[in-house]
């Protein structure tokens, strides 16, 4: 799929409306259509990557970076210690965008301290 034709690629240039929770030059993070939880965020690098199948060395921080996103939102929006990530790769694995993203999924309560 083209960049310019990825749904993910045109909320990144404003094209298609979204609840965007936090935006920076290399991310852009909103919430998904289809939730799936209380918080389910879409972290996606504004670069367009097809999926973690085309990941190249070169794109290991970026990766780290999309963790490290994650857990900097978790602890914005206090889900610290309740919280799933979730990387989809291939249609086969339930990727329905062909564009990487990382789901940050919680709103399930707390249990112990």
């Amino acid at each position: 799929m083209a960049a310019l034709d990825c749904i993910f690629c045109q909320i990144i240039r404003d094209k298609i409306p979204s609840e965007i929770v936090f935006r920076d030059k290399k991310f852009i993070v909103f919430k998904d259509i289809h939730p799936k939880a209380e918080i389910h965020f879409l972290i996606v690098p504004v670069r367009h990557i097809e999926s973690v199948d085309v990941l190249k060395k070169t794109d290991k921080a970026l990766a780290g970076e999309m963790i490290l996103l994650a857990q900097a939102l978790a602890k914005k929006f206090k889900i610290q210690g309740r919280y799933k990530l979730v990387f989809n790769v291939g249609r086969g694995g339930g990727q329905l965008v062909e564009h990487i993203h990382l789901h940050l999924l919680s709103g399930w309560p707390r249990v112990g301290k």
